[in-house]
């Protein structure tokens, strides 16, 4: 036989070229968090991990929602979008992956606007269930600067999302250790019959994996207080129901922002594609 190495073995033809087809049980909706850096370069924060799933066969969809309001404000958002999805396309459960903020506002959603029946898993990723120190970081900044800057976000945010007011400082607060833990978690109930996971990022001090120097002075104050974390939420705070892993990604990397080196994009791509996996094998 002859030798096939070099130009000729790289042109040589897969059977299958084309990505593996993945299957699972019900949907997928992505949920994104605070913020529209994202929305910045991309049609929405998830849009790449909801392209990547549709590439592979799935159905999923990664609307956008108000970028800056309350975590009740956000759920009543997600709530009308998982009807007008439901009743669209005749959907019966969704499979809800839900980033950072996202995460509180389907707890919210679950425990207080009556779309249970309508979820079928829960996933949150780098969430602050316990809140995070960089909220009260903020929080302690002048009033008179943060005011400033929460007009000017503001401003921005109720010109790229036009359906609902933002207010980016009050719902800073809601992110904050104290506002978590002393009194969203209390009011929020658990759902019992709804398989629940959670994923932790760390990245930065403490770890051997690098980090963007633009988010090393938040990663070193969010670690002086809570430790490990993805230079937003830290290890322990985004510890909730079934914790599953921690993952090698800033918390701009786990949604295809800054992603910088091969070696961050491949993690990106292994961890979304590790996550469904996840959902199948658990016949979801």
């Amino acid at each position: 036989m002859k030798d096939r190495s070099g130009l000729l073995k790289r042109l040589e033809l897969k059977e299958y070229p084309q990505p593996e087809v993945w299957s699972l049980r019900h949907p997928i909706l992505l949920c994104h968090g605070f913020g529209a850096i994202g929305s910045l370069v991309k049609p929405s924060p998830l849009h790449d991990p909801c392209m990547w799933m549709r590439e592979h066969g799935l159905w999923a969809f990664a609307p956008n929602i108000v970028p800056y309001a309350p975590i009740e404000v956000r759920a009543r958002s997600w709530a009308r979008i998982i009807t007008e999805l439901s009743q669209r396309h005749s959907i019966a459960k969704f499979n809800v992956i839900a980033h950072s903020m996202g995460g509180l506002d389907m707890r919210y959603a679950l425990a207080h606007l009556g779309i249970e029946e309508k979820i079928a898993s829960l996933t949150t990723i780098a969430t602050p269930h316990k809140g995070t120190y960089l909220a009260d970081f903020v929080r302690s900044t002048p009033e008179v600067l943060s005011e400033r800057i929460g007009d000017i976000v503001d401003w921005f945010a109720d010109n790229v999302y036009i359906k609902e007011r933002n207010d980016a400082f009050g719902s800073v607060e809601q992110l904050t250790r104290t506002y978590v833990q002393e009194h969203f978690n209390p009011s929020t109930s658990e759902p019992t019959n709804i398989p629940l996971f959670s994923y932790s990022a760390a990245v930065g001090k403490g770890t051997n994996d690098p980090l963007n120097p633009v988010f090393l002075f938040q990663n070193n104050l969010i670690h002086e207080k809570e430790g490990p974390n993805d230079s937003f939420v830290s290890v322990e705070s985004a510890k909730w129901g079934e914790h599953l892993e921690t993952i090698r990604l800033s918390h701009l990397n786990q949604i295809n922002v800054q992603v910088g080196t091969k070696e961050a994009k491949k993690r990106y791509l292994e961890f979304w594609t590790s996550l469904v996996q996840h959902l199948k094998s658990r016949g979801l």
